[in-house]
Formats: structure tokens, sequence, C-alpha cells
């Protein structure tokens, strides 16, 4: 696995000091969310800082951009959810209505017409993009406590709770589908064939769940996972788990066997609490709080470890 990404730009990097970086929806440019209060996007592969969007009061903490490219959403701890203009870097729409701190944000994909997100405040809401009201248009409470992750599908939510649950949302059948993990629920998302749902939680744990039944497939340790939020994704084809560390190293699980096939200690100086997978490439963003690295590797290369 090879690092691509020097240091140029790590002064801006340090000023904004960095919570959260996420591809764009085709990888060509990404964006990183400041306590710094700002929103920042770059081409990761010049170093080049293209825009910068302010309008938060406090720290941003999660963004999405939209299914083409010509908005982003993001969330922030003043409690609001914002909707950008790309190009112009124009506050379009300020979404108001949680109780507390806005940790997490997702369009829906199909039109990113509808923006899902989490809070502190153990809540999950909905809000329209195609109309001036900004009031939500769905309010999920069946959380007991802080929401830090979600991802949504053509039809699903999913979320990861504090509370120590998993949920599933199908909003073309109208259910809810709850799974205990037995610790909280720090970060969710799908893997890339729909059928199951991987899961970190804070006892230094990612696991494998199957979406319909709830059956833990498989369990990912080796990593340390105990006090902050750390995210962790699949590979682009599903044979690989990646997660960033408390300790600043970057690890990567075989799917099916669950051993350590590379670790990357001391990828950064401190926890990697963020990354991104490039939609289509395996390429891979990681962000700690002074720092963002791109990475390139193949899953041949994996395998052959």
């Amino acid at each position: 696995m090879v690092e691509t990404l020097p240091t140029q730009y790590d002064k801006e990097l340090k000023e904004a000091g960095i919570r959260a970086v996420r591809f764009n929806i085709d990888g060509g440019y990404c964006l990183t969310c400041g306590s710094d209060k700002s929103l920042k996007l770059w081409n990761p592969y010049k170093q080049i800082l293209l825009k910068t969007y302010m309008g938060h009061g406090y720290e941003v903490l999660d963004c999405d951009s939209s299914f083409d490219n010509s908005q982003v959403v993001s969330c922030s701890a003043d409690r609001t959810v914002v909707l950008w203009d790309v190009a112009t870097g124009h506050l379009l729409r300020k979404f108001r209505g949680h109780l507390s701190r806005v940790n997490c944000v997702r369009f829906n994909k199909q039109e990113s017409s509808v923006i899902v997100s989490g809070s502190y405040d153990s809540t999950v809401r909905c809000w329209d993009c195609r109309t001036r009201s900004l009031e939500p248009i769905q309010i999920m409470d069946d959380a007991k406590d802080s929401v830090p992750s979600l991802q949504v599908s053509e039809h699903e939510i999913i979320t990861g709770s504090v509370d120590g649950y998993t949920r599933h949302y199908d909003l073309r059948q109208g259910c809810l589908k709850e799974d205990c993990m037995g610790e909280p629920v720090t970060s969710v998302s799908f893997t890339n064939d729909g059928q199951c749902i991987l899961a970190s939680t804070l006892d230094s744990s990612i696991r494998l769940i199957d979406k319909e039944t709830g059956a833990v497939l498989n369990t990912f340790k080796g990593h340390q996972n105990k006090e902050y939020k750390i995210d962790s994704c699949l590979t682009t084809k599903d044979t690989h788990v990646i997660s960033g560390s408390e300790d600043g190293s970057l690890y990567i699980w075989d799917l099916i066997q669950a051993n350590i096939v590379k670790e990357i200690k001391g990828a950064h100086k401190n926890a990697i609490y963020s990354l991104a997978r490039h939609p289509s490439k395996n390429i891979i963003l990681t962000a700690a709080t002074d720092t963002v690295k791109l990475w390139i590797n193949s899953e041949e290369d994996l395998n052959e470890d």
C-alpha cells in the first residue's frame, strides 16, 4: 500500500483541524470538515485547495456530495445542516431542528433530493431539498443515545447509535430492524453488494452483520477503538475491511479469514478518526486531526501478503 500524498498543504490542514474527510461522488475531489467552522474542497491528487465554504457557527463534523457534484451538504456542532452550491460557494439552505450537535449527514442516492442527518440528540431527521420548507419531513427517534453514523442507499437507512444498536430502516416496506451489538456503535456502512452491514464498536471490534437476519458473520480485531468515533469501510470488491485506529495506524483485514493482512504503523501521528474510500478505485483517504493522506493499493497485492 503506497502513500502518495505529500505534506505540501499540511499548514492549511493543521489550521483547519480536520474532523472528517470525504470523496465527492465520482472520486475526483475530496472535502474536509474543520474545527475552524469551515468545509473545504480539494484536489487531493495535486494538493490544491479549490474552495472554502463558511457559514457554520461551530466545528463541521461531516459532509456528503450530491449525485451530480453540484451540491454539498454539511453538518455541525452548531445543530444545523447546511446545503451548499459547490460552484459558487453560496449557502442554499440551513436546516434547523436538531437539539444538539449533528454528527453525520448523507444525501439519498438517486436524486439527492432528501438529506438525512443523525444527531447527539438521539434522532435521525430527513429534510426535503426540493421544497422551501425548512422543517423535517420525517423524524426517527428510535435511538436511546447519540447517533454518530448513518448510511443511505436507494431505499434504506442504516444507523449506528451509542446505545449499542444498529438500526435498519427499509423505506419501501416501512419497517425497522434493530440489532444489539452490546457496545456503542460509532461507524456503519453497507457492503458493496448491499447484503451486509459493517459496524465499528467501542470494544475495538468491527462486526460484519447479515442485513436480513442480524447474524454476526465475522468480527475483526487488532486495532484500538475505545474512546473515539473511528471510521471503517470495505474495499471496492468487498474482499477486505479497512479501519483507522486510535494509535495512528491503518489496519486491513481479509473479509473471510478476518486476519490482518496489512498494518501500517504510524500512518498518522494521531488517531485516524476518518477515512474515505474512492467510489471505484482502490484509493483511500485517511484523516487525523491535522493531516490528510491518500493511499493507493491493489486488492491483488493484499491477497499476496
